[in-house]
């Protein structure tokens, strides 16, 4: 099968609707079909064959956080020649009401088109005001697939129709087994978080208070951080100068140096304050067999199976977090039955089963029709 797949997101910069798209992608190139990805990137931006790329991406505040997209005549006509010289069986958009390259897709395309939505976003009018001018693309959908029940709820009250549930995937092979940073997690402990430093609802903010909770009187334990958005030094003035030199901000990581960090703590924390509909970190982190302390978030309690791979507390609230974490770093065998738990639980969203779920959308979207092709 000769598949298209459209990214809205800059592919330089980080997140977790990218990592799903190359994850994907790559899944379906290994299990034989032909894959072309078409995303926003700078000219200069080293892009893996599958990828080609539709110009420079502007940023714009998005589902409470900043993404950037690509919009305008110039990536249109770039998308429209795509697809024609893609000559694709089936078009496969990511978060098609996002003022991007995937909902120019749904516009100049004709054929079969599926469609992923990522996000979950609570009822508002301005989504729902423009999902009625986007109808006119929207509706050459054939069938929508949602990651989770959050983001199905946002597709059934902002765009209208329904979606299959099939839930982001991890490529797990890649987080099961990775040596520790030099030196973690130490004898006195380590906490970890992945995100966003920069963007409130990762809630950094949440854990740098829970440790500055910890910190008196655990006079060993460290924090580890990894983003690759925020200023490391605004991070580490947000903690007291006495406990400063505890916290280790790694800035960004490629993906080997992902796994490394998460199997270099004791505890990894996902404080996310809302927003999330999967929580891909999150998952990653299970992968890793990781014991994990997370927001009581929707996502979070779908993806942990209400609490069996990982510990929840409140949202927002640091002295929860802090509670539950010492806990944690005080039982080691209730550690390792988390550990246990996450890997187990993980299992349902590895690449190899995820991509056979979604191929099997895509062929019965493909039945009876003919091949992608533009609008003249």
């Amino acid at each position: 099968m000769r598949i298209g797949i459209v990214c809205p997101y800059s592919w330089d910069v980080p997140g977790g609707v990218q990592s799903h798209i190359r994850d994907l992608a790559e899944a379906l190139i290994e299990i034989g079909h032909e894959v072309s990805v078409i995303s926003p990137a700078d000219d200069d931006t080293p892009l893996p064959p599958y990828v080609t790329g539709a110009g420079r991406a502007v940023p714009v505040p998005y589902n409470g956080s900043v993404a950037r997209l690509s919009f305008g005549f110039l990536s249109a006509s770039r998308v429209r020649r795509w697809i024609r010289d893609g000559e694709f069986d089936l078009l496969h958009v990511h978060e098609p009401a996002a003022p991007s390259l995937s909902l120019l897709a749904c516009w100049v395309a004709n054929g079969p088109i599926v469609a992923t939505v990522h996000t979950a976003t609570p009822r508002s009018r301005t989504m729902l005001a423009a999902a009625t001018a986007l109808r006119t693309a929207l509706e050459k959908i054939n069938a929508s697939i949602a990651v989770s029940e959050a983001a199905r709820t946002t597709l059934v009250e902002h765009i209208g129709g329904d979606a299959v549930l099939i839930p982001n995937g991890v490529a797990t092979r890649r987080f099961r087994k990775a040596e520790p940073l030099p030196g973690w997690p130490g004898e006195g402990g380590a906490i970890g978080f992945l995100g966003r430093m920069d963007e409130p609802r990762k809630g950094l903010s949440v854990l740098l208070r829970a440790f500055e909770i910890l910190g008196p009187s655990r006079p060993g334990l460290r924090l580890l951080i990894a983003g690759g958005s925020g200023d490391a030094d605004d991070a580490l003035h947000r903690v007291p100068a006495e406990l400063r030199d505890r916290v280790v901000v790694l800035g960004a990581v490629n993906e080997e140096n992902k796994a490394r960090m998460l199997h270099s703590v004791d505890v990894f924390c996902s404080p996310n304050t809302g927003g999330e509909s999967f929580g891909i970190v999150t998952a990653e982190a299970m992968a890793a067999g990781a014991p994990i302390v997370a927001s009581d978030i929707d996502a979070f309690r779908d993806v942990l199976h209400g609490g069996e791979a990982g510990e929840l507390f409140t949202a927002g609230d640091p002295a929860a977090l802090a509670a539950v974490a010492a806990r944690l770093l005080d039982d080691p065998a209730r550690r390792a039955a988390l550990s246990a738990a996450a890997l187990n639980a993980v299992a349902i969203y590895d690449w190899s089963v995820v991509a056979r779920e979604v191929l099997s959308v895509y062929e019965t979207v493909i039945l009876g029709r003919d091949r992608v092709g533009v609008s003249a």
